[in-house]
C-alpha cells in the first residue's frame, strides 16, 4: 500500500513539473513576442503633404487592392467592416477601415497604418490574422502606402460601426502565437519602386503586391501560408488552389488548364469586362472584376497580363485541338454517348451542340481551361448553384447560369460534366458522383426534384 501511494505521489509530482515547465515555456514565448516591436515607426506622420492628387491616387490603389471586397458586409457601408470570413479555426469579421476616430482608423497615425498594412501588426501591437494579406502587401512601395493612407483618411466617408470579435474559440483566439507565424512566413518589408520601368516588372509588382492574386490562386501549406509569394523555382506561385467551394485555376502557362492558350488581349478583356470572345468570369473572381480590375487603367491591365503570360507552366500538358466529332454527332441527332442527351436537354441552348457558346454572352466549353482543369470543383459548383457574370462599366449586361441542383441528381451532374470534359477536344478526367455529392453539401444546395431521368425518353 505504501509503495502504491508513493508511486501515485511520484506521478503527481512529475505531472506538476511538466505543467510548470509548459507554463514557463509559454510565458517565455509570450515575453519574446513583446520584446520585438516588429519594425516600422508607430508614431510616424504622413511624410508628404495631403493633396487632391494623392487622395485620388490612393483611391485607384484601393481599387487595385480590392479593399472594399473584404471590408464591406453585404448591404453595409463601404469599408465599414463586418464581413464574415470562414477559416479552419473559426469565423473572422473584417474590421472598420473608415476614418471614424472611435470605431474605425480615423485616429491611426501613418506609422500605425503602415504597420497594419505591410507588417500585420495592429495598433495595439498584436499580430493580425493573415486573412489580411499583409504577406503580399509587404511588397507595396512607400509612395503607394502614403497614397492609400491619404485616401482612407480624406477620401472615405467615416462610418461609426463597432468591430465585431471573432468566433474563434480559446485558446486558438490568442493573438500572440500569430507573431511566430508572422516571423516565419511574412516577408521583410522592402521598398520596391511602384513606377517600374517595364510592363513586365510593373505587372509583377501589381500581381504579387496589392493585387494579392496568390491569396486565392496559390496553394497553401498546413500552416496556412501561401507556398510561394512570387514566381518560384518550384512554380507553385499561382498554380491553382481550392478556395470557398471553388477551384481558383492556374494563372500560369499550362496550355490546357492554365493561361497558355489565352491571348494577352483576351486576358485583358476578361479582367476589364468579365468576358471575352470565348470565356467569362463566374464565382469569386466576379467580385474581383466588379470591384477592382475593371477600374484599372489599360496600361496596368496589359502589365498584369504580360506578367501572367510570362509564368512557365507547372504541369506539362499537350495543347488542345478542337475536335468536330461530337458536334457532328449531336447535330445529326446522335446523342448516344453517356451524358450526351443530358447535355442537349440542359446545356445546349446556351453552350450549343458544338460547345463554342455565344461570344461575349455564354462562354465556350470547348477547350476552356476551367473545363480542362484536373479539379472539377468550380464546374460542379456552377452547375449546382448557378452564377452570373459581373456587370461592368463597359459590359453592364449580366448573363446568368441557372442553378440545376433541384433539377439534376448527383449522377446526372457527373454524367454531364464527364461528357463535356471529354468532348470537342477537351481532355480532362471524368467527374465522379461522390465529387458532386461533396460539393452539393459544401454549397448547401438542395436535392433534385426527381432522380428518374431517362435519357432515351428525355426525362419523365
Amino acid at each position: 500500500m505504501k509503495q502504491s501511494n508513493a508511486g501515485a505521489q511520484w506521478r503527481h509530482w512529475w505531472w506538476a513539473v511538466l505543467v510548470a515547465v509548459a507554463l514557463a515555456v509559454c510565458l517565455l514565448a509570450w515575453l519574446a513576442t513583446l520584446a520585438f516591436a516588429g519594425g516600422g515607426t508607430p508614431a510616424r506622420s504622413l511624410p508628404v503633404p495631403y493633396s487632391a492628387e494623392l487622395v485620388k491616387r490612393g483611391e485607384y490603389l484601393a481599387r487595385v487592392g480590392d479593399c472594399v471586397a473584404c471590408h464591406t458586409a453585404r448591404g453595409g457601408a463601404p469599408f465599414a467592416g463586418g464581413l464574415p470570413m470562414a477559416t479552419p479555426i473559426g469565423t473572422l469579421y473584417s474590421s472598420n477601415i473608415t476614418p471614424d476616430p472611435d470605431t474605425g482608423i480615423g485616429s491611426y497615425s501613418y506609422g500605425e497604418f503602415e504597420r497594419a498594412l505591410r507588417r500585420g501588426i495592429g495598433r495595439s501591437g498584436a499580430s493580425l490574422y493573415p486573412a489580411m494579406p499583409y504577406p503580399s502587401y509587404a511588397r507595396v512601395s512607400d509612395e503607394d502606402v502614403e497614397a492609400l493612407y491619404a485616401y482612407f483618411m480624406r477620401g472615405v466617408t467615416p462610418v461609426r460601426r463597432a468591430n465585431r470579435g471573432s468566433d474563434i474559440p480559446w485558446p486558438l483566439s490568442l493573438r500572440w502565437p500569430l507573431t511566430y507565424w508572422r516571423w516565419l512566413f511574412a516577408p521583410a518589408v522592402g521598398n520596391p519602386v511602384a513606377a517600374t520601368p517595364t510592363p513586365l516588372a510593373r505587372g509583377a509588382y501589381l500581381v504579387e503586391g496589392l493585387g494579392h492574386c496568390g491569396a486565392c490562386h496559390s496553394p497553401r501549406a498546413l500552416t496556412m501560408q501561401e507556398k510561394a509569394l512570387g514566381d518560384d523555382p518550384g512554380r507553385l506561385f499561382l498554380s491553382g488552389a481550392a478556395v470557398d467551394g471553388w477551384y481558383a485555376p492556374s494563372l500560369r502557362g499550362e496550355p490546357a488548364s492554365g493561361l497558355g492558350a489565352m491571348s494577352q488581349a483576351d486576358l485583358v478583356a476578361l479582367l476589364k469586362t468579365g468576358r471575352s470572345e470565348g470565356g467569362a468570369i463566374f464565382g469569386g473572381m466576379g467580385e474581383v472584376v466588379e470591384h477592382s480590375t475593371q477600374y484599372m487603367d489599360d496600361g496596368d491591365l496589359r502589365a498584369v497580363a504580360s506578367y501572367l503570360k510570362s509564368l512557365a507552366p507547372t504541369r506539362q500538358e499537350q495543347p488542345l485541338r478542337y475536335d468536330e466529332q461530337v458536334a457532328r454527332e449531336l447535330y445529326s441527332g446522335n446523342a448516344g454517348r453517356p451524358g450526351a442527351q443530358l447535355y442537349v436537354d440542359n446545356c445546349a441552348t446556351c453552350h450549343r451542340t458544338h460547345g463554342q457558346g455565344y461570344a461575349q454572352t455564354f462562354p465556350a466549353l470547348a477547350l476552356n481551361p476551367v473545363v480542362n482543369d484536373r479539379n472539377p470543383d468550380s464546374l460542379i459548383h456552377l452547375v449546382l448553384a448557378g452564377g452570373s457574370m459581373p456587370g461592368t462599366r463597359e459590359a453592364p449586361t449580366q448573363f446568368a447560369m441557372p442553378a440545376f441542383a433541384e433539377r439534376l441528381s448527383d449522377r446526372e451532374v457527373a454524367q454531364i460534366l464527364s461528357f463535356l470534359r471529354s468532348s470537342w477536344g477537351n481532355q480532362a478526367p471524368a467527374v465522379e458522383e461522390r465529387q458532386v455529392a461533396r460539393m452539393r453539401t459544401a454549397v448547401g444546395a438542395g436535392g433534385p426534384v426527381r432522380t428518374d431521368y431517362d435519357p432515351r425518353q428525355g426525362g419523365k
